[in-house]
């Protein structure tokens, strides 16, 4: 079985995405295991305080290292074998290939971050740090649910046709799907390309591959 360990400050924001679709059926089929560890549970002081303002000034405040390290300690305690992965805009980009890679791995533990970002000094107790893109969001929490979700679709067993991952955008190349249609065959005037109807797989093959490429080409 996979498992996934969700260090956050917000536990909470995880429990409607993982209770509905294809994440909910991998955790109901023993696919995958998920546990959100609570990170504001690893501050010693009476107050449970997780953040302070920065040295040498600055707006916001920064999430503390003692508890951020403590919760990794506990995580990689319950699975010595975990990767451990800081969601964070400076990180590199995150891409299926990165999924697919951590698909290989026994389980991966997500780190969310809140307020202006982590001190520094916890970069050193992790493996790995990722971004979705150039913009900043409110917490990791969404991050890490994408990463989450991205790896879940690809393990085994998990999509009612493998295939359907292994013809995902970005799997083949780096390059974009194609445009899927389905019926009705006539909607508001707008048709069908005919090679889909065609029944020729050969050349429904070839205008698929063209119509990805040009795709990928267009979104650059």
């Amino acid at each position: 079985m996979f498992y996934a360990q969700l260090l956050t400050l917000f536990p909470e924001f995880f429990d409607s995405p993982l209770s509905c679709s294809i994440p909910s059926r991998a955790i109901a089929a023993g696919i995958v295991s998920v546990e959100t560890i609570q990170i504001r549970d690893f501050a010693t002081d009476k107050h449970h305080k997780v953040d302070d303002s920065p040295y040498g000034g600055g707006p916001g405040m920064l999430m503390k290292p003692e508890p951020v390290v403590a919760s990794i300690r506990a995580a990689r305690e319950k699975h010595p074998d975990t990767h451990v992965v800081m969601l964070t805009p400076s990180g590199a980009r995150f891409t299926q290939a990165k999924a697919l890679e951590f698909t290989e791995k026994p389980g991966i533990t997500l780190l969310s971050g809140r307020y202006e970002g982590f001190d520094e000094r916890i970069c050193d107790y992790v493996d790995e740090e990722l971004s979705l893109g150039d913009y900043v969001l409110s917490g990791g929490e969404p991050a890490a649910l994408c990463v989450l979700d991205a790896v879940i679709r690809l393990l085994p067993d998990v999509l009612g046709s493998p295939e359907s991952a292994v013809l995902d955008s970005f799997t083949e190349e780096g390059i974009l799907d194609w445009p899927h249609y389905t019926r009705p065959e006539l909607f508001e005037g707008k048709g069908v390309p005919e090679v889909l109807l065609s029944g020729n797989h050969a050349e429904i093959g070839k205008w698929r591959r063209a119509q990805a490429i040009q795709r990928s080409k267009n979104r650059d």
